[in-house]
């Protein structure tokens, strides 16, 4: 009896020292994750994310016990630093891609590749590789301008050789081959010697997203590989130099879910390492919480957050190959988290908790917050916050073109009068209240919000104004509720492929209201279906709403390529009047994260079309 009490004392201490990680520590649209760590800033963590087609882009976040994280900045938040981006084709696969951020002798060095993927892809163009750098990583504004350099592929990251005193970067080309190239960071010049090729992974396609790790006199080198979809994986090897010979890591891949396919985290791959001020190691990953039978057809599943950030603990003895802990929705262990912290740089005015709840109202004074951002650049006439006209509002004057584009795919440089936010829960609400009477005056002008992946892959509910056949047999003009959506892609079958246009007539207690503004909302209901509903607001800002369902649409719906769902809120004349033909004002701006969930739900809706 005393040894086996003594037993269970030992798996209760054991159990207590144990550290918890909760993933994703990004939830939603972050794929691509690189971090670095600062000791010379009170120990803090620093990691960035592709962007895509956001602007701002490149959103900064910063912790110092790696459970804790704000947005403290953004990299790309001035248009003359990204004026391609407006421009940019392809919307679905193009625009801001993997970066890499390193810190070194008081600066961060942030490389990334700006991607035209409507330029053929014999045309190196298609990727304009870049710099931006800082000594103050906590202001937007303080971030460079871009430094351009030469490279005809993806994925750069800097590496500084000591010895030689030569600054390096690797990067992939072709999704064939990595290259070793010397790279002055101030001026941009690369390829002063000649490019050194190196691993070329395992065997599967595209070995891509390299990042270099010295350690013990060897050389680490990690890759994705398998694609970004079911195969991804995260690889490593290591040499002694660049030129090699790469030895690879015996129990390749370090990270995957390709053979787990009962795990809910899927398509886990493209990480980076780094350590903290007791010299644990860490990585971040991408993953998708698609579960399922997301293996078996990953263009039909259910995922629409798309790739979310993950992190897992690595431990890496003095000379040994490093050992990855598994990706999950909680990973147990003994390694140590860095004290907590919940509170770090909470005194930044601008900073914003990642993941947290929106409450804003626009107040007069205010700019609009780091998280929220527009869909490639906006045209800067069409947003203000608070008004004179209309204090605790926020100002949006109309677009031509609406969530679609030009057409389905691009905005030939229009604009489109956007601004929106991540989807950053399995379950959430968002809403905003709009006003109309006396502002919408002439047909297809319309207001709204929107669940948007791309721009063929959106469901909208808006207030339009709409022209229909009067009693005496002319044409009136009057406000309609409309529930519209797309759903395409190239990998969509056609019966597969969705259009709804729903319209319906103000209902008649909404008209003898008189008042002028109408609550829109988007619901996630569940892991698989979305709900799109409005109100008429009667009464105080916070005072209930009696909300009418317009329609609905699945998570299946919204397959991302590479990014995930986004809500907000737009204005359109949906093609008509040209720019600014109308102004409307958005108020009470919320979104409540309802639940997050890490695993399989037992009773996830299958996967079903109409």
């Amino acid at each position: 009896m005393h040894l086996l009490l003594l037993a269970a004392l030992a798996v209760r201490a054991m159990a207590a020292s144990l550290s918890t990680i909760s993933n994703p520590i990004f939830s939603g649209f972050h794929p691509d994750p690189t971090c670095t760590f600062v000791p010379e800033l009170n120990n803090t963590f620093f990691c960035t994310t592709s962007s895509f087609l956001m602007f701002p882009g490149l959103p900064i976040y910063a912790s110092r016990d790696l459970v804790h994280w704000r947005h403290v900045s953004n990299a790309l938040s001035r248009q003359e630093q990204l004026p391609a981006l407006a421009f940019l084709a392809r919307g679905a696969t193009s625009g801001i891609y993997a970066p890499t951020l390193r810190y070194r002798d008081g600066t961060f060095y942030l490389m990334t590749t700006l991607a035209h993927q409507a330029i053929p892809g014999q045309n190196y163009t298609r990727w304009d590789n870049f710099i931006v750098t800082t000594e103050d990583p906590f202001d937007s504004m303080a971030w460079s301008d871009r430094v351009h350099f030469d490279f005809p592929g993806i994925d750069p990251s800097p590496d500084w050789d000591e010895e030689s005193g030569t600054t390096w970067f690797t990067g992939s080309v072709d999704g064939t081959i990595n290259y070793h190239v010397p790279i002055d960071l101030e001026t941009g010049e690369a390829g002063s010697q000649p490019y050194i090729s190196v691993w070329r992974g395992t065997g599967l396609p595209s070995p891509e997203a390299p990042h270099i790790y010295r350690k013990d006199g060897w050389l680490y080198l990690v890759l994705a590989e398998g694609g970004t979809r079911e195969r991804h994986r995260a690889i490593m090897a290591r040499a002694r130099n660049y030129t090699g010979p790469w030895e690879s890591h015996p129990n390749n891949p370090v990270l995957t879910a390709y053979q787990n396919t009962s795990s809910y985290f899927q398509a886990v791959g493209h990480a980076d390492l780094f350590q903290d001020a007791s010299g644990q190691w860490w990585a971040v990953a991408l993953a998708n919480r698609a579960g399922g039978r997301y293996a078996e057809d990953p263009y039909n599943s259910n995922f629409p957050m798309g790739r979310e950030t993950v992190l897992t603990s690595v431990k890496w003895e003095e000379g040994q190959w490093p050992e990855f802990t598994n990706i999950s929705g909680t990973i147990q262990g003994d390694f140590q988290l860095p004290p907590p912290d919940e509170d770090a740089f909470a005194e930044l005015a601008a900073s914003i908790r990642v993941g947290s709840d929106d409450v804003i109202d626009f107040e007069p004074g205010s700019s609009l917050p780091l998280h929220l951002f527009h869909w490639r650049l906006p045209v800067a006439k069409n947003y203000k916050v608070s008004p004179e006209e209309r204090p605790g509002t926020l100002l949006l004057r109309s677009s031509r073109l609406n969530m679609t584009g030009f057409d389905g795919d691009s905005s030939r440089g229009w604009g489109q009068t956007l601004l929106a936010r991540k989807q950053a829960h399995s379950r959430f609400r968002f809403s905003v209240d709009v006003e109309w009477e006396g502002l919408l005056t002439r047909a297809d002008q319309e207001v709204g919000v929107t669940l948007l992946q791309d721009q063929s892959q959106h469901f909208d509910v808006g207030l339009v104004m709409l022209e229909t056949d009067a009693a005496n047999g002319s044409q009136r003009l009057s406000p309609h509720i409309r529930f519209r959506g797309i759903s395409t892609t190239p990998f969509r079958l056609p019966e597969r492929m969705k259009w709804v246009d729903d319209k319906f007539a103000f209902p008649a207690t909404w008209s003898s209201k008189g008042d002028s503004r109408i609550r829109l909302q988007i619901e996630a209901l569940n892991t698989t279906h979305y709900e799109f509903s409005a109100g008429l607001v009667d009464g105080h800002l916070e005072a209930e709403v009696e909300m009418e369902i317009f329609g609905h649409c699945r998570g299946n719906q919204l397959v991302p390529f590479y990014s995930g769902t986004v809500v907000g809120a737009y204005a359109t004349s949906n093609g008509r009047y040209g720019e600014g033909s109308f102004s409307t004002y958005v108020s009470r701006w919320r979104y409540t994260g309802l639940e997050q969930i890490t695993e399989q739900p037992a009773f996830e809706s299958p996967i079903t079309w109409d």
